[in-house]
C-alpha cells in the first residue's frame, strides 16, 4: 500500500501542470456549489504564510502527504462516487479530483483518485519573545523580529511549487501588513504597559521613601520625647534630692537650735537655783529679816518665769525682780554673779535670730524663712549670710551695718526690684567678694557695688539694658553671670565691659543675642552663649579675645555658611567649642587650629568632608557627633585625616551608619568609641582594629548595641585592640 500511495502522489505532481487550465473551470463551478472549499483553500494559504515568506516550506501540507502510511479518511462522511474514481464525496459534498479543503482548523484534506487523504498542518518552531496567534489561525506568529529554528524536516523530493496560483500571494501580503500593524499595536501596548509599570514602581518607591521619612520623623520625635522625659525625671529626682537635703539640713539645724536652747535653759535654771540657794542661806543667818519678806519668798523663789522662745531671760534682771535685798546685799550678790551672767549672754546669741534661721560657725542661713526684709543682725565676725527663698523686696541703707565683715551674700529667689536697692546698702561692705541675686525682679544693673567683688550672679531677672558705666569700679570681678534676662546686642553697650580687667568667666545664655556681643574684655577665657538666637559669627567677633579657651554656642541658629572663614581659625588658645543643637548639615570648615574638644551633637549633619580636621595642631581629641544623620556615604576616606594620632573619644551613636566608618582602625590613641543605635549589619576583621598594628590594646570601651549585628558572624579578631572583651557592649540588637 505504501508503494501505491507514493506512485499516486508522484503521478499527481506530474499531472498538476497539464491539468491547471482544465481545473480552473471545475474549481469555479465548485465555488458556486459551495463556499466551504473556497474558505478552506484561503485558510490553508493564510496558515502557511510564514513558510511561504521564507520560500522553503511553500507546500508543507502537500509534502507531508508523502509520509502518510495509509490514506485513511479521518471523517465518517468520506465517500467515493461509484463509477467516478476521480471524484470524492465529503459530508454530502462532491469534490473533484485534486481538490484541497480544510474541514477543521489546522487540518487539510486532498481528493486523490476518488480517495480523501487528510493531514494536520505542522507549524514551524519560532524563537521569539512575543508570539501572537490570530483568531482562526493554526500557527502563531512573532510580533518582534522572527527567528525560525527547528523547522520540521520533510523527507522525499523538494517541495513542489505553489499549485494554487498568484491570487493568494496578494492575500498573504495583506495578512503580513495586518500582522505588522498588529505587531506595532502590541509593541505600543507593551510600551504603555512598561511605562505604567515604571510609574507604579516610582510611585511605590516614593511612597516607601515617604513612609521611611515619616517613620524616621516619628522615631526622632519619640527619641526626643524619651530624652525630654529622662531629663525631666532626672531634674525631678535632683529637685527631690535637693528638697530632701534641704529638709534634712533644716531639720538638723532646728534640732541643733532646740538642743542649744534647751542647754541654755538648763544652764540658766542651774544658775538661778544656785543664786536662790545662796540667797536663802543668807536669809537664815540674818535674824532681823521681817516676816512679810519670808512670806514673799515662800514657794516662789525656785519658780522659773516663762522664757520667750526667741530671747532668753536675763538672769541678772530675773534676780533683781525676785530678790528684794538691801542695797549693800544687792551689790554684793550682783558682784558675785557678774562674771557668770556675762558668760551666759555670750552663749545665747542664737536666740536673737528670727524663726527659721540658723547659725553655724561664721555663717547664718535663713533660707525659705518667709522673711520680708533683711533681719537686723549685730555679729561683726559673721562672714556668710544666705537669705535665699524669702519675700524680701528692698535693701535699705544700713541693712548690713551690724555685719560689716561679710564676704558672701545670697539674696536669690526673692522679690527685690531695682528701685528697692539703696545705693549705699552694699557700698560699705569692704570685704564682700561674692554676691548672688538670681531669681529676682531687677530691670537695671545694681549700682555702687563694692570694688572687692569677684563673683556676681544676676541670672533669671528682667535686665533690659547694660549701660556704659554699669560695671564701673568692678575691676576685680572674675565671674559674671547674667543668664535668663532680656539682653541683646542692641541694649548692651560695647564699652560696658571695658572696666572688667580681670573678667575670665562670662555667662549670657538664655537671652536674645543674634550675634556675638561686642567689646568683650581681652582677659576672657570662657564664654557661654547657649539658648540665644545667634545666626552668624563675623570675622571680628573674637578679635580682642585672643586668650579665649572655651566657647559654648549650643541651641542657636548657626549653620556651616554662617561662620566667617577667619572668625577663629587662627586662635591658638581656643580648645573647646560646643556647636550642638544648631542647623549644621556638614561639619563646618575653618575650625580653630588649636581645637581639642568639639561638640556637634543634635544637628542635621549628613557628611564629614575630607581633610576638615587636617589643619589642627596638635590635633582633635574629643569629637561628639551623636544624634545626627550620618549614613553609609557620609564619611570619606580622608574625613578623619589629622586625628589618627590624637583622637581619644569618638561618639557616632544615634545616626544611620550601615558600616564601621573608614579610618577608625588607624586611630592608635582611641580609648572610647560609641557606635550604638545605628544600622550596622557587618563588622569586618580590620574595621575597628588594625591586625598589622603590634602595639598594645588601646580601646577601653566600645559600644555597638541597637544595630543589626549578628554576634555569631563577627570575626574573632575584630576586637583585638580592645583591652577587655567585657567592655564591648553588643546587646541588645535590633530585630532584622
Amino acid at each position: 500500500m505504501r508503494l501505491n500511495l507514493i506512485l499516486a502522489l508522484s503521478l499527481l505532481a506530474c499531472l498538476t501542470f497539464s491539468l491547471a487550465k482544465d481545473q480552473r473551470r471545475p474549481l469555479a463551478r465548485d465555488r458556486r456549489r459551495g463556499d466551504g472549499a473556497k474558505r478552506a483553500r484561503k485558510q490553508t494559504l493564510q496558515q502557511g504564510r510564514t513558510a511561504e515568506s521564507n520560500g522553503q516550506y511553500g507546500s508543507i501540507f502537500i509534502e507531508s502527504y508523502k509520509n502518510t502510511k495509509e490514506p485513511k479518511p479521518n471523517y465518517e462522511a468520506t465517500a467515493v462516487i461509484p463509477g467516478k474514481t476521480e471524484h470524492c464525496v465529503f459530508r454530502g459534498i462532491t469534490m473533484y479530483d485534486k481538490t484541497v479543503w480544510s474541514p477543521k482548523p489546522c487540518v487539510n484534506c486532498l481528493c486523490s483518485s476518488g480517495e480523501v487523504v487528510c493531514d494536520r498542518i505542522l507549524c514551524p518552531a519560532l524563537q521569539c519573545q512575543l508570539k501572537f496567534q490570530q483568531i482562526g489561525e493554526c500557527c502563531p506568529i512573532c510580533i518582534d523580529p522572527v527567528s525560525v529554528v527547528d523547522a520540521p524536516e520533510f523527507s522525499g523530493d523538494p517541495p513542489a511549487p505553489n499549485i494554487l496560483g498568484d491570487p493568494y500571494t496578494e492575500i498573504s501580503q495583506n495578512q503580513r501588513d495586518k500582522n505588522v500593524r498588529l505587531k506595532k499595536d502590541e509593541e505600543e501596548r507593551i510600551r504603555k504597559k512598561d511605562a505604567e509599570r515604571k510609574q507604579r514602581k516610582k510611585q511605590k518607591k516614593e511612597e516607601a521613601e515617604r513612609q521611611r521619612k515619616l517613620k524616621e520623623a516619628k522615631e526622632a520625635r519619640e527619641k526626643e520625647e524619651e530624652l525630654r522625659r529622662l531629663r525631666e525625671e532626672e531634674e525631678e529626682r535632683a529637685a527631690a534630692e535637693e528638697r530632701r537635703r534641704r529638709m534634712e539640713e533644716q531639720q538638723r539645724a532646728e534640732e541643733d537650735r532646740a538642743r542649744r536652747l534647751e542647754m541654755e535653759q538648763r544652764e540658766m535654771m542651774r544658775a538661778l537655783e544656785e543664786a536662790a540657794k545662796r540667797f536663802q542661806e543668807g536669809l537664815r543667818g540674818d535674824e532681823a529679816t521681817e516676816d512679810e519678806d519670808v512670806v514673799w519668798l515662800r514657794g516662789d523663789v525656785f519658780q522659773m518665769p516663762p522664757v520667750p522662745p526667741t530671747r532668753a531671760a536675763d538672769p541678772t534682771l530675773l534676780l533683781a525682780l525676785q530678790e528684794p535685798t538691801e542695797p549693800g546685799e544687792e551689790d554684793h550678790e550682783l558682784g558675785e554673779e557678774e562674771p557668770e551672767v556675762v558668760e551666759e549672754e555670750s552663749e545665747m546669741v542664737t536666740t536673737l535670730l528670727p524663726p527659721g534661721c540658723s547659725i553655724s560657725d561664721i555663717t547664718i542661713t535663713c533660707e525659705n524663712a518667709k522673711l520680708t526684709g533683711i533681719p537686723p543682725l549685730s555679729i561683726p565676725e559673721l562672714k556668710s549670710l544666705s537669705l535665699q527663698g524669702n519675700e524680701i523686696k528692698t535693701i535699705p541703707a544700713g541693712a548690713f551695718n551690724g555685719i560689716p565683715n561679710l564676704e558672701w551674700i545670697d539674696l536669690g529667689k526673692n522679690k527685690i526690684v531695682s528701685s528697692g536697692i539703696d545705693p549705699q546698702a552694699l557700698k560699705g561692705l569692704k570685704f564682700l567678694s561674692r554676691l548672688y541675686m538670681d531669681g529676682n525682679l531687677l530691670e537695671q544693673f545694681p549700682s555702687e557695688l563694692p570694688s572687692t567683688l569677684q563673683e556676681l550672679k544676676i541670672n533669671e531677672n528682667n535686665l533690659k539694658e547694660i549701660e556704659e558705666n554699669s560695671f564701673e569700679g568692678l575691676s576685680s570681678l572674675v565671674t559674671l553671670e547674667m543668664e535668663g534676662n532680656l539682653l541683646s546686642e542692641g541694649n548692651v553697650n560695647p564699652q560696658a565691659f571695658k572696666p572688667l580687667k580681670e573678667l575670665t568667666y562670662l555667662r549670657l545664655g538664655r537671652n536674645h543675642f543674634r550675634s556675638i556681643p561686642q567689646g568683650l574684655p581681652a582677659s576672657l577665657l570662657e564664654l557661654y552663649l547657649e539658648n540665644n538666637l545667634i545666626e552668624e559669627i563675623s570675622e571680628t567677633a573674637f578679635n580682642h579675645t585672643t586668650n579665649i579657651n572655651v566657647v559654648v554656642l549650643r541651641h542657636n541658629k548657626l549653620d556651616e555658611s554662617s561662620i566667617a572663614p577667619l572668625a577663629w581659625i587662627n586662635h591658638r588658645n581656643l580648645e573647646s567649642l560646643d556647636l550642638s543643637h544648631n542647623n549644621f548639615y556638614l561639619v563646618p570648615s575653618f575650625l580653630p587650629k588649636s581645637l581639642i574638644h568639639l561638640v556637634l551633637a543634635g544637628n542635621q549633619i549628613e557628611r564629614i568632608p575630607g581633610y576638615v580636621f587636617a589643619h589642627m595642631e596638635p590635633g582633635l581629641e574629643y569629637l561628639y557627633l551623636s544624634y545626627n544623620k550620618l549614613d553609609g556615604d557620609a564619611i570619606e576616606p580622608e574625613s578623619f585625616f589629622g586625628t589618627f594620632n590624637t583622637m581619644t573619644e569618638l561618639c557616632l551613636d544615634h545616626n544611620q551608619l550601615t558600616s564601621i566608618p573608614m579610618g577608625i582602625n588607624e586611630m592608635t590613641t582611641l580609648h572610647f568609641l560609641r557606635l550604638n543605635n545605628n544600622k550596622i549589619r557587618h563588622i569586618s576583621e580590620d574595621a575597628i582594629c588594625d591586625p598589622l598594628n603590634e602595639n598594645d590594646s588601646h580601646l577601653v570601651a566600645l559600644r555597638l548595641e541597637n544595630n543589626f549585628l549578628d554576634p555569631r558572624k563577627i570575626p574573632p579578631t575584630a576586637f583585638s585592640c580592645v583591652r577587655s572583651y567585657s567592655s564591648v557592649v553588643l546587646k541588645p540588637q535590633r530585630i532584622k
